[in-house]
């Protein structure tokens, strides 16, 4: 009976710090490895990183864009700008133009 009993007593002696390890090990991995972890918000941060880059870039496009536009509204016309947009559009060009298409 005294060895059962050690065996019984030590067992439950040993039963909560093994469970507070597997408790601790199970929250370090997902801390590290889950769907909410160190690794996905760096990873939430690179992506956010070239978002912006590029949201800068289609802001920067729309910008020209805008000022393009701008220049083709009946109430400010710009010559050159409208010559230009008509040469490109209908491909007419003056016989001793230079026509250079860069894209």
């Amino acid at each position: 009976m005294g060895l059962w009993y050690d065996m019984r007593r030590s067992l439950r002696r040993a039963i909560a710090p093994c469970l507070g390890i597997c408790a601790l090990l199970y929250f370090g991995y997902h801390t590290v490895q889950g769907d909410r972890s160190i690794i996905a918000y760096l990873r939430l941060n690179s992506q956010l990183a070239r978002v912006n880059i590029e949201l800068a870039e289609s802001n920067e496009a729309r910008a020209i864009l805008t000022r393009r536009v701008n220049l083709l509204r009946p109430d400010n016309l710009d010559r050159d700008m409208l010559d230009e947009q008509a040469r490109h559009i209908l491909g007419l060009a003056h016989p001793h133009d230079v026509v250079i298409y860069a894209q």
